[in-house]
């Protein structure tokens, strides 16, 4: 097995921080110089994995940088290498719309903050353990756009930072990423449930995949532990929500049990293969049970989670064929205010920004958007997409299996709208390195 680079690797690939705020900057070069000579300055600033994971208590920042296909033309890569990377890398997620159910209130022609347009370059992720350090870093940079002034700032997110938000939870209120895949070599052993270690070619460009092939893009100085971001700006309509399951349930509790029908899991994250009719808090916060099941052999007819289930769609365990090749990692935060408890909605955007990381956008993210998520035949159901976070008309439906009459929810409303995307390129830093010696 060929070992990771760790001090390479950028950090995001392979760890988890703690922080509880950050912003997403989306910047465009004028200029290949002024791009490049911006990447100099901030270079240095992107950690590694190796010293991520050595100085993650002491840290209170964390900075990735990624960059489009058009960036990287903007910062001088040659037409050789451009024409070596895949094709739905070059031509950008807002492209590739209708393969993704980005269609309707989802659809480019709708999303903020520049995301669409082709000058759309490059983005840095800064995570800070708190606001006063998110507000120092963004200074700093404003700083150092003002020393570069070929390089403008598209628009930024910032994520949240007030209560109750914490890094695992969005907010409809429920545990998030509670299944990851872990990597060979990683150093981290999965948990029960959560399936064996997988190549690192699943995630990471210069390294065997599960099938034993290496992909790499031209040169090989560029693509070597590189890795893809697919960008998803996920608005939830948490009032709109809430008001669905109180008009759909005659008690609190069947509020709840309604939310995790949808969800797959509770809001604790303890999965409803194995509490299927109340929540169980101490199994959700428990990470050596609460993912250790099946779909298969324990629940084949959703009888506890529904078949089209968020969770079960994005993450069809052992009913799924081939899944070693559809696993991706995800990052992210939450962005915008809480919506307090019994809180009419209050027309403020709120919501999830993550980034889905793998080694091939189409086998893996395009698929699960595809077949997963936006496919109405998905086990056969019909006329379902995600009830989460799939694209929703009002036409569509979800059924949750009972005996002796299963109950099905028809013109199910949209409980989230995409606000915006996009393909990035994660280089690893001797590939940032190599972008910043670039000459036109």
């Amino acid at each position: 097995m060929t070992a990771l680079e760790f001090d390479d690797i950028q950090h995001i690939l392979l760890t988890r921080t703690p922080a509880l705020t950050g912003r997403y900057e989306f910047l465009t070069f004028d200029t290949p110089e002024a791009g490049r000579a911006w990447l100099a300055e901030m270079v240095p600033l992107a950690q590694s994995a190796a010293q991520v994971q050595g100085t993650v208590d002491d840290s209170k920042r964390w900075v990735t940088l990624a960059f489009t296909w058009n960036g990287l033309r903007a910062l001088g890569v040659d037409e050789e290498s451009l024409a070596s990377f895949p094709d739905e890398f070059r031509e950008g997620m807002a492209s590739r719309a209708d393969i993704l159910g980005d269609t309707g209130a989802a659809a480019p022609e709708h999303w903020v903050g520049g995301l669409a347009g082709a000058d759309l370059h490059a983005i840095v992720i800064l995570f800070a353990r708190d606001e006063a350090e998110r507000i120092r870093c963004v200074g700093e940079h404003d700083k150092l756009l003002a020393r570069c002034p070929g390089v403008r700032s598209l628009s930024h997110l910032d994520l949240n930072a007030s209560p109750p938000f914490n890094y695992a939870h969005d907010h409809f209120g429920f545990r998030d990423r509670m299944s990851q895949p872990v990597m060979k070599g990683s150093g981290e052993d999965p948990t029960p449930g959560s399936g064996a270690p997988l190549e690192p070619g699943e995630f990471i460009l210069g390294y065997p995949d599960e099938e034993g092939v290496t992909d790499r893009t031209v040169p090989e100085a560029l693509s070597r532990n590189g890795s893809y971001l697919a960008y998803r700006r996920l608005e939830e309509h948490v009032g709109l929500f809430r008001n669905y399951l109180k008009q759909n349930a005659d008690t609190p509790e069947g509020e709840e049990l309604l939310a995790a029908k949808f969800m797959g899991r509770w809001r604790s994250g303890a999965p409803l293969v194995l509490a299927p009719e109340h929540d169980d808090p101490e199994l959700g916060a428990d990470p050596m049970r609460n993912n250790d099941f099946n779909y298969g052999e324990m629940d084949p007819h959703g009888y506890a989670c529904p078949l089209g289930a968020h969770a079960r769609r994005l993450n069809p365990r052992d009913t799924a064929h081939n899944m070693n090749r559809r696993r991706m990692i995800r990052r992210g935060a939450t962005y915008g205010p809480a919506l307090p408890e019994g809180a009419p909605d209050d027309g403020v955007e709120r919501g999830i920004a993550a980034f889905i990381i793998c080694a091939s956008l189409v086998r893996q993210f395009e698929f699960a958007q595809n077949v997963w998520i936006n496919d109405k035949s998905f086990h056969e159901l019909g006329n379902e997409h995600d009830p989460i976070c799939g694209t929703q008309d009002g036409t569509l439906e979800f059924k949750i299996p009972k005996k002796p009459i299963r109950k099905v929810h028809k013109g199910l409303p949209a409980f989230t709208t995409l606000r915006g995307g996009a393909y990035f390129f994660l280089p690893g830093l001797g590939a940032l390195r190599y972008l910043t010696s670039l000459e036109n």
